[in-house]
């Protein structure tokens, strides 16, 4: 199969012809129909995932069709039409025990700690616990599997978001146009940064009633009378997560949703902030398969927010632009 290709880390990136992927018992091989090009990809080409292991194929935000079944999945046919969160879940510790599949002891996670769906097929682990069935365009499903359901379980479940409430998103790539579009739904008023002003204009699309370049965040303490009840980091920077957490008003919630690797240094917690304020700091990772119903009854505008469809072949060009976000919303492979 074609797949895309890096053998170190920063290297180049190539299409290269690799063996077909196989199921495991418990999995099933998916022939990818989209895959989504985001920023943890870009993260693991770099190096700054100690999961990956070269050489390496990306991507883990992906819709396609099964086409190999395991001996032991039982839920699950050639033929059928799906996506997966992007960690695959064991189903038998104690987290998934729990709901928590999301934050599983024994995940595993396409394009990390195996290859990805920067290819014409990747393997997926434990397919009755993972798999979530598609019933529409794979194009626009293709991002439920990391930064819209990351974004919704952020907003809905680990922020709470309530009607009224002032809620700032620092960063409005993927992710965080996701989370202006579903705290908009949950009746917030959203305020949204960005570097970019197409970013910007993308974000009021979306229902922002405020668009600010990151320079002037400090407008968000007067635009909300005092700050914002819930804020987010939804591009993973230092100087992000620490103006996510100055925005808030006194017993606000912070919320941590873009990745925050070490090689980019620590952010500033601002702790006697914190401890003045009651201030909630949290994390959020990802979204559960048995929770996307909940995802799905939103009604999502998902074609708004695929804003590029490119073939497999542009995929080392649309990695490497990665970290530039030269691009507003979000850029679908199609291998």
């Amino acid at each position: 199969m074609k797949a895309v290709l890096f053998s170190q880390f920063g290297g180049p990136l190539s299409v290269a012809d690799v063996p077909d992927p196989s199921p495991a018992p418990h999995g099933v091989v998916v022939a990818v129909d989209a895959t989504g090009v985001c920023r943890s990809d870009w993260h693991g080409w770099q190096g700054h995932d100690d999961d990956v292991s070269l050489p390496h194929v990306p991507g883990h935000e992906l819709a396609g069709t099964v086409v190999a079944v395991g001996g032991a999945v039982r839920r699950w046919r050639v033929g059928d039409v799906v996506t997966t969160p992007f960690v695959t879940a064991c189903g038998s510790c104690e987290e998934c025990a729990t709901g928590n599949q999301q934050v599983c002891r024994e995940q595993t996670q396409p394009g990390f700690t195996g290859w990805g769906s920067f290819a014409e097929f990747v393997a997926l682990d434990h397919a009755d616990v993972n798999l979530v069935r598609v019933t529409g365009s794979p194009v626009h499903a293709a991002a439920l599997g990391c930064r819209v359901a990351t974004a919704f379980r952020a907003v809905t479940d680990v922020a709470r978001v309530r009607a009224g409430e002032f809620v700032a998103v620092h960063g409005c790539g993927g992710v965080g146009l996701s989370a202006v579009a579903i705290a908009v739904a949950a009746g917030a008023r959203v305020i949204a940064t960005d570097p970019s002003p197409d970013a910007r204009q993308l974000a009021s699309s979306f229902g922002a009633a405020h668009v600010l370049d990151p320079s002037a965040a400090d407008e968000i303490l007067d635009l909300t009378g005092g700050g914002a009840h819930v804020s987010l980091d939804a591009v993973g920077h230092p100087a992000a997560c620490e103006a996510s957490i100055r925005c808030l008003r006194r017993r606000g919630r912070h919320v941590q949703v873009g990745l925050l690797p070490p090689v980019a240094g620590r952010a500033v917690v601002p702790m006697e902030r914190v401890i003045a304020f009651e201030l909630q700091v949290l994390g959020s990772h990802g979204m559960a398969a048995h929770d996307y119903p909940r995802l799905f009854r939103l009604g999502l505008p998902l074609e708004r927010l695929v804003t590029r469809e490119l073939p497999l072949t542009a995929g080392p060009s649309a990695l490497a632009e990665v970290a530039a976000a030269t691009t507003p919303g979000i850029t679908v492979l199609r291998p």
